[in-house]
């Protein structure tokens, strides 16, 4: 699977959010915003499964 780089403006607070977030899932704050967007298409049904 390829990444695609992209900027991405946050409120502050809700950055934060996601940084303690990630720290408490030992995860890092991008690999967090991942997680939570694909979370999101799944439960959305609008990622396709992977094989």
């Amino acid at each position: 699977m390829s990444k695609k780089s992209f900027a991405l403006r946050v409120d502050e607070e809700v950055f934060a959010a996601i940084e303690k977030w990630a720290a408490d899932e030992f995860r890092s704050t991008n690999g967090q915003i991942e997680w939570i967007l694909s979370e999101a298409l799944r439960k959305a049904k609008r990622l396709k499964k992977r094989e």
